[in-house]
């Protein structure tokens, strides 16, 4: 099965991934815009959250990260069909492309979908952007 063949259901929540750089001018900034706009994201499309996964900003494989590890725990065993995230450097940084595919595609394995929250992102649908 792959993320576009789930369907549109609010009886299997998501989770919300956030891991965002700690801003030296306004530290917190980038992690309240991921919980806000993942919210409002939600809302629009229906879904409901579960759970809601942080991580620090700075680990860039996202499999050495405790709260990615819950994200995959989650997807595992069924209890989400959608990540929300709030851009692809959220899963891995630029830097590490390869980290971030294995990440998706392992997703997409489970049966889950990845939707990006950020509006341009959020607007161009459901397809994988690694």
């Amino acid at each position: 099965m792959t993320g576009a063949q789930i369907p549109q259901d609010q009886d299997v929540p998501a989770v919300l991934y956030v891991c965002a750089d700690r801003g030296t001018l306004v530290p917190g900034l980038a992690a309240r815009r991921a919980h806000d706009e993942g919210r409002a994201f939600a809302r629009e499309h229906g879904l409901t959250i579960a759970e809601v996964v942080t991580d620090e900003y700075g680990e860039p494989d996202p499999a050495r990260r405790h709260g990615w590890q819950r994200v995959r725990e989650l997807a595992r065993t069924g209890a989400v069909a959608d990540v929300l995230v709030r851009w692809p450097t959220a899963i891995a940084p630029e830097s590490a492309p390869d980290l971030r595919h294995r990440e998706t595609s392992w997703l997409r394995e489970q049966g889950v979908r990845l939707r990006y929250t950020w509006a341009p992102l959020a607007q161009a649908g459901d397809w994988p952007l690694c």
